[in-house]
């Protein structure tokens, strides 16, 4: 038979490792913000250290070509230069139009605007530049109001809108005829403009 041992007491006094339920611990912003910066800089430590190691590959790759493999690999690096610039141009445009318009910028003609500066190296956008040059735009003017047509500021619309002719008044009677007059129906008429 096996002996059982008792199993020991509760207590009222939290373990060492808990934290006490309502006071958690908050961590210190000072502290954060120095590992973000560890973390960043570990990180762009690395893309330097791959954009190196990327460098010295392509050299040994060029150094191992024949001529032949070299200029096909120019004859391409070209092509695509080029086509990246002609489409580089749209997108820059495109690029402009848009932040123009969310800042309600004016954008000058774009006749006058030199759009290779804001092509990248590689052929994309830069959208720094981008944002410092719509920066410097003027806002556009608020639009301007729609004023109420027909408020007293003179004649509006043509002379004749609405006036009866000689061939009107012949099928009238007198009484529609001075209806008419006091209307001003028959002003044109009566300064001879019909």
């Amino acid at each position: 038979m096996t002996e059982l041992t008792p199993a020991p007491a509760p207590t009222n006094e939290p373990a060492a490792n808990s934290t006490p339920s309502g006071s958690e611990h908050v961590p210190d912003p000072t502290v954060l913000a120095a590992e973000v910066d560890k973390w960043r800089s570990m990180s762009r430590k690395n893309e330097k250290a791959f954009k190196d190691a990327s460098k010295e590959l392509e050299t040994f790759r060029q150094a191992a070509m024949t001529e032949q493999e070299r200029a096909i690999e120019t004859a391409r690096t070209e092509a695509r230069t080029a086509a990246l610039s002609e489409v580089g141009h749209q997108l820059v445009a495109a690029e402009i139009r848009a932040q123009a318009a969310s800042t309600g910028a004016t954008l000058p003609a774009p006749d006058y605007l030199n759009l290779t500066r804001f092509l990248g190296e590689d052929g994309q956008p830069d959208t720094k530049a981008i944002n410092a040059f719509v920066t410097t735009l003027s806002p556009s003017a608020p639009p301007q109001p729609e004023y109420k047509q027909d408020i007293g500021l003179g004649r509006q619309g043509t002379s004749q809108a609405g006036q009866l002719t000689r061939s009107d008044l012949s099928r009238m009677t007198a009484s529609q005829i001075n209806a008419a007059r006091s209307k001003g129906h028959l002003d044109a008429l009566m300064r001879g403009e019909l």
